[in-house]
């Protein structure tokens, strides 16, 4: 059996790489993050540092003398230069975590790789960020994106949403995160070989792991977890003021008793809003009005409360999934991670089952072109 070699860049916790490994058909021999919490968090998960800078050119030439097949990367989305008509990609992306990668895919060529980002990126710059980014990897670097052609009347690239836009909801747990994937494939090592790759997976191909939200959330939780009156009153103001504007901008409380299959929506690594619009309905009548150390008023009436970490955990896959070894979750932060930096992690990360059947789609490819060859 051919065991692929990946490489993992702004590796956050590892779940691009934890995707992959799930196929078991695959060894991560070299990553890269430099958020030290986030190194923190990954050495106790695969007993090794990622602290890198793929900015560095110590890194670069580090990549260069690493044999692997395919690079992993979630990338973070930044507006891109629209001058410098006579260059290529270094002068168009320069200054980006893009033009980094995109240098490292030119020095080293891997068989294949696999790039994550939000769906914004598509209307990113009026499309200009995306635009160039294909440009980048199909024209300059000649690789070839699954789901994406070269149109023949512009310069523009031609492409259904939905083949590379991937929703969490579809593969197995209960959250509305819709990600952009680009998997690309080396033409030059390929030619037409790889161009009948039609779709990615759209779906999960085993039943869900969580049906609806209602298996992901643990109720009772501590009172620590609950919103104060004061902030409940905030947020309920902040909402009505949205709605005679003709917004439906607020708070939301995400398993209302009437939702039949509740979801969460997409958890964000800035918390705020990813928290403020996935809040619990968690009735424990004995903590209403209790006062808590740390919030100027009581605990709210309507038993509201914060998802816990543990929770954003499941909705990612990390926790009751990716981690189980023999019926047991080996999934675990460091004692010294806070609750703070677990929110973070969880919502800067990806949701792993996602990454699977894309992992398995990749590897059932190269499995089968190196075959041929």
């Amino acid at each position: 059996m051919t065991i692929y070699k990946t490489i993992d860049l702004c590796a956050g916790i590892g779940g691009i790489r934890r995707g992959f490994e799930l196929t078991g058909k695959v060894k991560n021999v070299l990553s890269a993050e430099n958020d030290k919490y986030a190194c923190m968090t990954y050495e106790h998960l695969y007993n090794e540092n990622p602290m890198n800078d793929i900015t560095t050119d110590k890194f670069k030439e580090l990549a260069s003398n690493t044999n692997y097949d395919i690079l992993l990367a979630g990338f973070p989305c930044q507006a891109f230069s629209a001058v410098g008509k006579k260059e290529g990609f270094r002068d168009a992306t320069r200054g980006t975590i893009f033009f980094h990668i995109s240098e490292i895919l030119d020095l080293t060529r891997p068989k294949a790789f696999l790039l994550e980002n939000v769906e914004g990126l598509i209307t990113h710059k009026q499309g200009n960020t995306f635009n160039i980014i294909l440009d980048t990897l199909i024209n300059k670097l000649d690789y070839h994106i699954v789901g994406i052609h070269k149109s023949t009347t512009s310069n523009k690239f031609v492409f259904d949403r939905k083949h590379i836009l991937l929703n969490a909801k579809n593969f197995g747990v209960p959250q509305n995160r819709p990600r952009i994937y680009l998997v690309g494939f080396d033409k030059k090592r390929y030619g037409s070989k790889i161009e009948n790759i039609l779709v990615l997976p759209q779906k999960r191909h085993d039943k869900p792991i969580y049906p609806d939200l209602n298996y992901v959330l643990e109720m009772k939780a501590e009172p620590s977890y609950y919103l104060s009156q004061g902030y409940m009153n905030t947020l309920k103001k902040h909402k009505k003021n949205q709605s005679q504007k003709g917004n439906g901008f607020g708070y939301m409380v995400v398993n209302e008793p009437h939702i039949k299959n509740p979801i969460s929506n997409a958890i964000l690594a800035t918390g705020g809003s990813g928290k403020e619009r996935n809040l619990v309905y968690d009735p424990q009548e004995e903590i209403i009005g209790l006062e808590v150390k740390g919030k100027q008023t009581p605990i709210n009436s309507d038993c509201i409360r914060l998802m816990k970490p543990c929770e954003w955990g499941k909705l990612q896959g990390f926790i009751g999934y990716a981690f189980m070894k023999d019926g047991e979750d080996k999934f675990s932060f460091p004692v010294s991670v806070s609750n703070t930096q677990q929110y973070k992690q969880f919502g800067n990360s990806v949701a792993i089952p996602v990454i699977e059947e894309i992992a398995t789609k990749i590897v059932q490819t190269l499995d089968e072109i190196d075959r041929e060859e």
